[in-house]
Formats: structure tokens, C-alpha cells, sequence
């Protein structure tokens, strides 16, 4: 394995590219999730099974909910360090969430209008948690957490095969409703309910294609969080140590064969060391190899200053670079600050959400948090005095606009405050 160096104009037409890319290209699997999620709204509980049974591993007659008693024996099973590992990483999740938690507030924005702001949870969500390659219990906590912060009293959990370890995570943390299928069967059902798993307001977390094009197609009926693709990580530095980039490197790489992992440095120095630092780390480590192989690359460039322009042009999931940069950072998912803070520390314990925007749309949004989960709804009260100090100028926008009944809706008012 090599990972390829890019400069000048290879590098520029490389960046371009980038800049264009979108989520993942879902138009080959889209015909199938098309038939899929018309089946299971059509034929319910009878086309999921069908589909859980080939792809999911369902046993027959095995029930699709997990029952809470393997759920709490899953929990009991697993060993005290992991036990630990779980409860630490779930503490400074839920401690992030309540700081990030949006207030309720009320104030007078003119003598006698009072206007104010309510947080209402949603009344149901749920959580997609991949069971393929890895068993992921950390996205569990990442999805789970935050509903419950925000006070959603309907969480319904969809894995397929589920590791012990999420099960585990889920009897943690309360989970209630867990059910053993995934894929795009998994979406349709939350997305349009069957006899057995109710419909909910919102799907969030990641997955396959095949998820992910289903989360795009019932988007119109069921709200999603956003499309996540392959993960991407970028590391800016100009004289960093090569095995900490390296290692992040690979640990990016590893999620998947089409992950896209970058650094981009002004030290070709630093560049030829990383390099050299990669082929020792990806030993015993195929997805890596094969990631790096394919979407790896090192960019030089002629200052620290254009790396960061670089990284607003990506706009990357992941991002790490020296503190004193960041405020010139304006697109990321998730930012991490100087080299000896590791990009898997936020994929599991520090806190920060590790479902994040890829395929540059972290141009518009960060990743998964608590307002992703509540809604924010305006209120407003206005007295006989405030409708005399806003009334005459709403009237006149009202005529302006054609709106004779808004007008006389105000009018009426202003005459009889």
C-alpha cells in the first residue's frame, strides 16, 4: 500500500472534485429499496419477517422484539470492564446533551408584546444501530442519549443480528423496544408502521446504502436527522508527530473501503514520514489497507493557511488541527483540537455525538444533537398597549402585501385598545 502525495494542479483538481462530491451514490440500490419499502407498507409484519428472516438472521417464530429479560441478561453477561467502559462513555454523553439542550425563555420585545420560545420533545423516534461488519454499541448511546435528554417518551431501537454488546447498551440505558431487523425493511417500519412496531416521527443514525437510500425515500413521510455516507477525516499539520496522524489515519480508514481519510501539510517532510508511518500501522488491518489504497491521500501545500481553506472547501466530517487554527474553521462535523486528541475518542467517550454530516454537508448542519429531537415552537401574547405600538405598521405591511383581511384583523384591535 502507498498512499499517494498530490500537489499543484494534481492537488487542485483533486480538492475540486471533493467540493462536488454529495452523499453516497444510492441510484443503484434504489430500485430494490423502492420494492422493499413498498412491501412492507403494503404486507407489514408478514414482508418484514420475509426480509428479516433472509437478511437479518430472524429464527422462525423467533419473536422481532427483543424481549426486555435478554436484554437485561445481555447487560448481566457482559464483563465489569465493559460494564464500566459503557457507563463512562453513556455519563459524558448525557452531560454534553443537557449542556447543548436548548432553553425555554419569554421576553417583551415592545411595551406590552411578550414573545417567548417553547422546547417540545418529539413524541417518537427511532434509532438506527448497524450490525454488519462491526457491531457499533457506541452508536446506540450516540442515538439513544440524546432523545432521552430531550425527553422523547417513545424510543424505539432497530438492529440487525444485534451484537451482546448492544443489547447490553440498551438495557443500560432503559431501552424499552428493541427489535432485531435492519436494512431498508428496518426504515419502512419505522417509517410506516406494521402490526408490530408502531410508526414514529423521526429516524436518525447511520447505515448501508441500502439504508440510507431507504431514509431518502421515505423522507417526505417519516423526518430523518440527514443522508450519512462513508466516513471522512481530515488532519491539518505542519510539524505534527507522524505516528498520531498516521494511527488516526487508520483508524479512520478502517470504518470502511470507501472511507476517505486526508492530511494535508506543508512539510513534505512530515508528508514522506506519514507515509512511511502508514505502511507500519495498517499491518493485519485489510479494510484499512484497502481504504488508504483507494481514497487515501496526503496534499502539499504551500501554507498552513491554505490547508484550512482546503478543509472549508471539504467540509469533512472529521477534522483535526492545531487549536490557535480553529477559528478560522467554518464547515466540520466535529472538530479536534491539537494532534494528541485522537478522532476515536469522540467516536466513543468524550461526549461530542459521532453521528456527523458527510459528503459535504457539513457546510449546513453539524452532527446529531438534542435539537434534533425537539421542537422549537414560537409563542407570543400581545396586550391592548402593545397592539397600539405594532399595530399601525403591520396594517400598513398587510395593505402593501394585498391582505385586506389582515388588515381589518388588526385594525379592529388597534380601534379598541
Amino acid at each position: 500500500m502507498r498512499i499517494r502525495i498530490l500537489d499543484g494542479l494534481k492537488r487542485d483538481r483533486f480538492v475540486r472534485k471533493l467540493e462536488e462530491r454529495g452523499a453516497s451514490d444510492l441510484a443503484e440500490v434504489e430500485p430494490a429499496v423502492r420494492r422493499i419499502l413498498s412491501d412492507v407498507r403494503r404486507n407489514g409484519d408478514r414482508a418484514l419477517r420475509r426480509y428479516a428472516a433472509r437478511w437479518d438472521e430472524l429464527g422462525r417464530g423467533e419473536p422481532v422484539r427483543v424481549p426486555e429479560a435478554d436484554l437485561q441478561e445481555a447487560w448481566q453477561q457482559t464483563s465489569p470492564e465493559l460494564q464500566a467502559a459503557t457507563a463512562q462513555a453513556a455519563g459524558n454523553i448525557r452531560r454534553y446533551c443537557e449542556w447543548q439542550k436548548p432553553e425555554e425563555w419569554r421576553r417583551e420585545i415592545h411595551r406590552g408584546v411578550c414573545v417567548g420560545q417553547l422546547v417540545r420533545p418529539l413524541e417518537s423516534v427511532g434509532c438506527y444501530v448497524p450490525g454488519g461488519r462491526y457491531p457499533l454499541p457506541s452508536t446506540l448511546l450516540m442515538t439513544v442519549i440524546p432523545a432521552q435528554v430531550a425527553g422523547v417518551p417513545q424510543i424505539r431501537v432497530m438492529s440487525p443480528h444485534p451484537a451482546q454488546a448492544t443489547l447490553a447498551a440498551a438495557a443500560f440505558l432503559g431501552v424499552r423496544e428493541f427489535y432485531r431487523v435492519g436494512g431498508a425493511q428496518a426504515v419502512a417500519a419505522l417509517a410506516y408502521g406494521t402490526e408490530s412496531i408502531p410508526r414514529v416521527n423521526k429516524i436518525v443514525g447511520p447505515g448501508n446504502r441500502y439504508v440510507t437510500a431507504a431514509k431518502k425515500l421515505v423522507a417526505f413521510d417519516c423526518a430523518i436527522e440527514f443522508l450519512a455516507g462513508p466516513t471522512e477525516a481530515v488532519f491539518i499539520s505542519e510539524e505534527g508527530d507522524p505516528v498520531f496522524i498516521a494511527c488516526d489515519l487508520v483508524a479512520q480508514a478502517e470504518h470502511d473501503p470507501d472511507a476517505l481519510c486526508i492530511l494535508i501539510t506543508s512539510s513534505r517532510g512530515l508528508a514522506k514520514a506519514v507515509q512511511t508511518e502508514l505502511q507500519r500501522h495498517t499491518r493485519a488491518n485489510p479494510i484499512a489497507i484497502e481504504s488508504l489504497s483507494r481514497r487515501g491521500t496526503i496534499l502539499l501545500v504551500p501554507s498552513i493557511d491554505d490547508a484550512v481553506e482546503i478543509a472549508n472547501r471539504v467540509a469533512p466530517e472529521h477534522l483535526t488541527l492545531p487549536a490557535a487554527l480553529a477559528p478560522a474553521v467554518q464547515n466540520a462535523g466535529s472538530i479536534f483540537l491539537d494532534e494528541f486528541t485522537p478522532q476515536s475518542a469522540g467516536d466513543y467517550i468524550s461526549g461530542p455525538n459521532h453521528v456527523l454530516p458527510t459528503g459535504g454537508m457539513a457546510r449546513v448542519r453539524g452532527g446529531l444533537s438534542v435539537l434534533d429531537f425537539v421542537r422549537l415552537i414560537s409563542c407570543q401574547k400581545i396586550a391592548p398597549e402593545g397592539i397600539v405600538e405594532i399595530g399601525p405598521a403591520a396594517i400598513v405591511l398587510a395593505e402593501a402585501e394585498g391582505l385586506r383581511g389582515h388588515a381589518e384583523s388588526l385594525r379592529v384591535r388597534c380601534s379598541n385598545a
